[in-house]
């Protein structure tokens, strides 16, 4: 792997409750019914995002690496980490998780 000016090429290890995520690449630029190139950065109403969880904060109870996990853009924090560009959230901030793990029930307790 090519060494990084930002980290020097080490490791890196999410602290706490955050999570570093890559955005899925369906979730950039889309295009409409009808051919237009709609940018990524174009103000949709509260678009919600998938991305995968890269990495975990120890503090972090529901997401393992490689889950999908759905997200607000307004709450992300962008980084470049070896020449790929990823996301710091906490896991407050995460809406929804996507598992093969995950039973299949709505998660509430009547």
């Amino acid at each position: 792997m090519p060494e990084d000016a930002t980290t020097g090429g080490l490791p890196i290890k999410m602290l706490h409750d955050r999570l570093l995520v890559a955005l899925r690449k369906e979730d950039g630029d889309r295009r409409s019914t009808g051919g237009i190139l709609i940018p990524a950065t174009a103000q949709v109403a509260k678009r919600l995002v998938w991305g995968e969880a890269k990495g975990v904060g120890p503090s972090v109870r529901q997401i393992k690496v490689g889950d999908q996990v759905l997200f607000s853009p307004e709450d992300q924090h962008e980084v470049e980490v070896h020449g790929e560009d990823l996301i710091i959230l906490r896991e407050r901030d995460v809406h929804a998780v996507a598992a093969a793990r995950i039973e299949e029930n709505t998660g509430l307790y009547l």
